[in-house]
Parts: C-alpha cells; structure tokens; sequence
C-alpha cells in the first residue's frame, strides 16, 4: 500500500467552544501545566533514579515516586493499591570466551560480543549450551499467508541457528506486502523471534542495517548490555526461543563468506517472491552461563471514578522505566531517560491534574496506568491486557504518551495509523480544531513506529488506540525532539532534562489528548474499529 496522507478540518458544529473552555480553563492547583510537567521530567530523569531500568534497586523509587504523585493529584488506588505486579525474568547472558567462533567451508570467523554479535537468551536456564548447530538462511524469517509469502516453506531449521533480515520486503519494494512506507508487524524483531520458534529453530540472529531497522547498532547494543528483562511464564520462558539476537551487517559478510556464499546474491534473492531458505554449511558452537533472577516488576495505576457511566473506563498511559546504568559515553553511564519516557509520566500528572479538578468528575472513569517494561519489548503494557483491572471490553480507548520532551509549538498535528479507526480519526480532528490546527492523517509506518510503544498491545487487544502529535515547528528549531546540542540523545546517556527545553509544543500535544479523553469521558460513545484485524480482536472481547 503506497503512503496515503489526508488533511482533514471536519468537527461537529458547536461542539469546538465548548471543548475549548473546558480544555483551556481548566484549574490546575495553584500550580501552572507546564510547572507540573517540568518538575515531574527533572526529577524522574535525576541521576538519584539510575535511570528508572526495572528490577535495578532504583525501581521501588521510580514506582513510589508516581503513586505518591498520584495519590496527590487525588486519583484513587484500584484493589486498594497502587501497584500491579508484573511477573517477570531477569537473565545476564555471559558467553564463554566473549566470542563466538563459526566454521564453514571456507574457513572459521570469530565474532565478538557487543561489537560483531549480540546474544541473549528469555529462558530461566542458568547454563545453556548449543553444540555443532548449524546456520540456515531464512530470508525474512516470514510466514505470512495472506500476503503469499513463506520463507521457511521446504527448509529444516529444527535444532538450527536461522539468520534473519530486518523489516519485511515491502521494506525494498512497493508491491511487497504494504510497500516501502509501512512496515508490518512481519518486519519486527518480536514477530522473527517468535515465528523461529514455532518453527522449532534453536536460535536466531537477525542481520543488522540502520535504515531497515530504522534505528543504529547502538541501540541494539545498550538495550542487551545488561540483563535482559521478559515477562515469566509458568514454564520459566522454557517456551521462547533458546537463542536470540544480532549480528552485524559487517559480521554477517564474514558469515556469508566462510560459507562460500556470496551475502550480495542472498540478500536479492531473499527480497524476491518465491524464495527459499537454504542452509549455510556453517556451525557453531555457543555455552551461555546465564545469571537468572525472578522477581515481580510494577505497573503504577490511579483511578479517577465517573459519575453514571463509572463502569467504563479512558485509559491514558506511559511508560516509565528506561535503560538503567550502563556502558559510559562520553564519561556519564546513567541513561536518563528525561524525553523517553519521564515526559510521557509527568504528561500523566497534568491531564490527572486537570480531570481532578473539574468543577464535576466525568461520566466515565480514567485510568492512568504507567507501565514497566516498554524498553524491553511493551512488557508492562503486554501484561496488563493479558490481566486487566477493568474489562477490556469496557474500556473505551487507550491514549498513550511517549516521548513528549523538548517540543516547540507546531502549525498542525499528525496523526499515525488513518483509517484504522475513522471514529477515532474524528475526535483527534475534534481536539486539534480547538487549537485552530488541521490534521494530517497517514497511514505510513515505515520504521514500525506503531508497533514500538505500549498502544500497540492496546490495539491488538482490540482496544482503538490514539497515536498524534504536533508536527512541522512554527519556528525552526536546531535543538528539538531527539537533538540536543546537535547530538542524537534516543537511548543515550545525553537523554537529560533541561531548563532551556523549550515545551509549549509538549504542552499543546497533553491538551490535544486530554480533550479526546475529556470529549469521550463524556459522550457514551464507544469508538469502532475499521481495520479487519483489530476490529476482529475487538469483538472477540468478552
């Protein structure tokens, strides 16, 4: 499907003035908006929170920190807590040597750990050995019927190591499943994982290329320095795939060489319909010692009750862990975390702050939920729709906030996933119409950004979902959104709070979603899917 955009400025006459003085002139407790929003970012982002990793000793202090905010914005505890226990699993993976050495046909490569390889295994196994496994080539590592692709179709990857490319193949040409625009959820890390599972690989190394996984092996690099965190099942994890991880695209020449495969002609031949896996002639074997430590997480919650509709529920929510201390860049190891995500936290005090203080409480409930584990995969988010603590069929809309740090005021709002939900494409036309703002709707994914925040488990729930933001400055800007002081800050150390933030376009962004919770706290309205799938999940809700 090509990129569709749409500018829309439709809303329901009469409905905007009201909207707007509800929005605007709602009191904030003796303290302004943007006071809260900046207290709350400077102080979650503080090196005294170690950078906010889950299971670390500075969990208990991020976690106490919001419910005591929460209490004091009024909202209520649910089962008489604050806290939902999240049942998870920590696992540092040591490989023997900090290396891992393959042979093929035409000779042995060695590969380092963290420069040339990544691994990690989700399984409570304290040693876990792959001996003499062999490589095969599974393209994309895709089974997807509807699209007429399968690339593990005729290939034994049983007891095997598959090595994966990156995105899905729409990725590299527009007749491709959704074209180059929209990544599926095919292309996703998660989904190759799982899919070499069910297909009974031991193991799994996706090929690393920044453009195609729409973010640098840094990144891969400081989300395994450290312990991985899943959530824990019954089993121990014993379920998932042994093996995971990455490799390179440097590292994976190398492999290709050794096996006398020239990577060039794979990488075509894997982009093309039709394709067929085929083994690499190359083995290896790996012994992991693995440090296992289980042991509950918290997703934070408050309630704000309605009146006579109290028994459905707006959810607003936002991650609040980060990556913890880690690896040292440029002599600071603390990855603050003060855009991803402390700002999309203190975004959940000033919409609590301002639904607190309505002259009368909404008709329906609001729940804020802050959740644990996003940086690890949508953990916190995963396991509240799995465990609700309200009916998932009750619960109206999830609108979840990530990433809403330095931000100037913007000429219009953006909108991700148009179509998906006309309904819901309504009331973000609604809300953006009060800040005098048209709303560009697109239906472009192509680094598989819809599927990379806690809305997605949201959306696969069946529960419609909001993803818009202000987009295109009124001012140009040198030192916006992910840049500060010409440096990239996602996911480094140098993600830090500070006072020259410039935040009225962070602040135009909370209202825009507080008045499409507002505005559906209100009208009884339950908002409809138009995608197929999530449509299909939705009436599957009991």
């Amino acid at each position: 499907m090509k990129k569709l955009v749409l500018t829309l400025f439709l809303f329901l006459p009469g409905m905007v003035p009201v909207l707007q003085a509800q929005v605007e002139n709602a009191p904030s407790q003796g303290v302004s908006d943007e006071q809260l929003f900046r207290t709350g970012i400077r102080e979650l982002s503080d090196d005294s929170f170690g950078g906010r990793k889950p299971l670390s000793r500075h969990e208990g202090l991020t976690t106490d920190y919001i419910a005591g905010r929460f209490r004091a914005l009024g909202l209520q505890p649910v089962g008489g807590s604050y806290f939902q226990e999240v049942p998870m699993l920590s696992v540092k993976t040591n490989v023997k040597g900090d290396a891992v050495t393959m042979k093929g046909r035409k000779g042995t490569a060695r590969f380092r750990m963290m420069d040339d390889i990544v691994l990690w295994t989700l399984c409570a196994e304290e040693k876990l050995n792959v001996s003499k496994a062999g490589l095969v080539f599974a393209g994309f590592g895709i089974n997807a019927p509807e699209y007429g692709w399968n690339d593990y179709e005729g290939l034994d990857v049983k007891g095997k190591i598959a090595v994966i490319l990156v995105n899905d193949p729409g990725f590299y040409d527009d007749n491709l499943f959704r074209g180059r625009n929209y990544m599926t959820y095919y292309g996703r890390w998660t989904y190759k994982y799982e899919e070499a599972a069910r297909q009974g690989a031991a193991g799994a190394l996706i090929i690393h290329e920044t453009a195609a996984a729409a973010y640098s092996w840094s990144v891969v690099q400081n989300g395994r320095a450290s312990d991985i965190l899943s959530l824990r099942s019954p089993t121990g994890n014993r379920e998932q795939l042994a093996l995971q991880g990455w490799i390179t695209g440097e590292a994976a020449q190398r492999l290709f060489d050794i096996a006398g495969k020239p990577l060039a002609d794979a990488l075509a031949a894997a982009r093309q319909k039709g394709f067929r896996g085929f083994p690499l002639g190359v083995s290896t074997s790996i012994e992991m010692n693995n440090n296992v430590r289980i042991a509950n997480s918290r997703n934070v919650v408050g309630l704000l009750p309605g009146s006579d509709l109290k028994d459905e529920y707006i959810v607003y929510s936002a991650h609040w862990d980060h990556l913890g201390i880690g690896a040292p860049i440029d002599g600071d190891s603390i990855y603050n975390g003060a855009d991803d995500n402390a700002s999309g936290v203190a975004a959940l005090f000033v919409i609590a702050n301002k639904f607190r203080q309505l002259p009368e409480p909404p008709r329906r409930s609001i729940l804020f939920i802050s959740v644990t584990g996003e940086e690890s995969g949508l953990l916190g988010s995963e396991y509240y729709v799995a465990h609700p603590l309200f009916p998932l069929n009750k619960t109206v809309i999830n609108l979840n906030m990530d990433s809403y740090g330095d931000k100037a005021r913007t000429s219009e709002v953006r909108a991700s996933g148009g179509g998906l939900s006309k309904d819901v494409d309504r009331y973000v036309v609604e809300a953006a119409a009060i800040q005098g703002k048209p709303v560009r709707f697109s239906t472009a994914n192509p680094g598989g950004g819809f599927f990379r925040s806690d809305h997605f488990n949201f959306a696969r729930a069946g529960v419609p979902v909001v993803i818009a933001a202000g987009s295109v400055p009124l001012l140009p800007k040198a030192t916006e959104g992910l840049l500060w002081g010409g440096k990239n800050t996602y996911h480094q150390p140098s993600d830090e709070y500070h006072e020259q933030w410039d935040v009225s376009g962070s602040l135009e962004d909370i209202y825009l979603f507080y008045g499409i919770g507002l505005r559906l706290a209100n009208d009884g309205y339950f908002p409809k899917w138009d995608d197929a799938t999530y449509k299909a999940a939705r009436d599957a809700q009991k």
